[in-house]
């Protein structure tokens, strides 16, 4: 489970445009962004798209249309992928397993029974990002010109890491652990504005481009970043199932009153006879001193600016191998290059 901060944020989060975010770089949580295509681009019995030897395209079709948009409006990208997740995030990785697994034979019956709005919702949660499907993605953004950075853990906290070095403006994603993990300014919604339509419901809201900022969210707090990871393992991360009984507002008054996280310890054992089902220091550890990749300015630079669009290998790869449209194909790759050419780019280099 991510942590629950959204009543929190809800207080400081601010709506702003994609013109907002013109000139600047964003690392996106590229499994993230990978997951939201999976579950909305779906056919209408909850199938995803595929192509003709059934591999599942949705994610490539998501990726290439979103993320020329983001180009469009002069927003430089760069997506980061998940490496080896730690070990205290097993329980997580497996409980969400069980729970696809559940999911998937939901979704079966639902089909089976002519019941296609229930089948849908089924066929999002059972929504699975293997080897396969991150691999074509890596080889698209890398046809498109797209650079990407496959982190050696958690892609949030290499993410926020690059965020506080100065060397991207913003992370993006919709999990609330980018800001334990240090993140100074988050973008939720970056590739899912517009009309989204609710699971399970038969109702439609409008998404909008959200910027929030960590100092922010602290300062409305009240607290400092050591206590909001406090906060966030009270209410349970991915790293440990928090304390029972225990809601945010009830975490953030007992780490307001905490100077350590042993003095969180003690109380929770004191008031609720309860001890963290995780090393604490462990979990704090995760957040504080994350495994990350360190580059300096000129590496990220060099990054930035190592691969170009490649039309024909970019037809040749949704087309002739994934079964999309070639005219549509091409229309977006000529708005790739008239969207740098407005920019009076030569390529990426100059994108940073």
């Amino acid at each position: 489970m991510a942590v629950d901060l959204g009543k929190f944020i809800a207080e400081v989060k601010k709506a702003i445009e994609f013109e907002d975010l013109a000139g600047k770089t964003v690392a996106i949580d590229a499994y993230n962004t990978i997951y939201q295509f999976l579950s909305i681009i779906r056919q209408p019995d909850g199938s995803p798209l595929m192509d003709s030897k059934g591999r599942v395209t949705s994610h490539l079709s998501g990726l290439l249309y979103r993320t020329t948009n983001l180009i469009s409006y002069k927003i430089n990208p760069v997506f980061i992928f998940d490496g080896i997740p730690p070990e205290l995030k097993r329980r997580t990785l497996e409980a969400r397993a069980a729970r696809r697994r559940e999911a998937t034979k939901e979704w079966e019956n639902a089909k089976a029974g002519g019941m296609m709005a229930e089948a849908r919702a089924h066929a999002v949660a059972s929504t699975k990002i293997n080897k396969e499907i991150v691999d074509s993605s890596k080889q698209l953004l890398g046809y498109m010109g797209i650079p990407y950075i496959q982190a050696p853990s958690e892609g949030e906290a290499q993410a926020a890491h690059m965020v506080r070095k100065g060397l991207v403006y913003a992370s993006a994603s919709q999990d609330y652990d980018s800001f334990l993990f240090g993140a100074d300014v988050v973008i939720r919604n970056f590739t899912l504005t517009g009309k989204r339509r609710l699971p399970k419901r038969n109702v439609t809201i409008d998404v909008r481009l959200e910027r929030i900022f960590l100092k922010d969210l602290l300062a409305s707090l009240g607290i400092n970043l050591n206590q909001l990871i406090w906060l966030g393992m009270l209410v349970g991360t991915d790293f440990d199932s928090g304390i029972d009984n225990v809601g945010p507002k009830t975490a953030l008054r007992i780490v307001k009153d905490a100077k350590s996280l042993n003095d969180v310890n003690e109380y929770i054992k004191k008031k609720y006879n309860q001890e963290f089902d995780a090393d604490p220091d462990a979990v704090e550890n995760v957040f504080t001193n994350p495994d990350v990749v360190d580059m300096s300015a000129s590496d990220f630079h060099a990054l930035m600016g190592k691969n170009a669009l490649d039309k024909e290998k970019l037809l040749e790869f949704m087309c002739s191998e994934h079964g999309f449209s070639e005219d549509r194909i091409g229309k977006y790759a000529d708005m790739l290059i008239e969207a740098r050419r407005a920019k009076g780019q030569k390529g990426i280099n100059s994108w940073m």
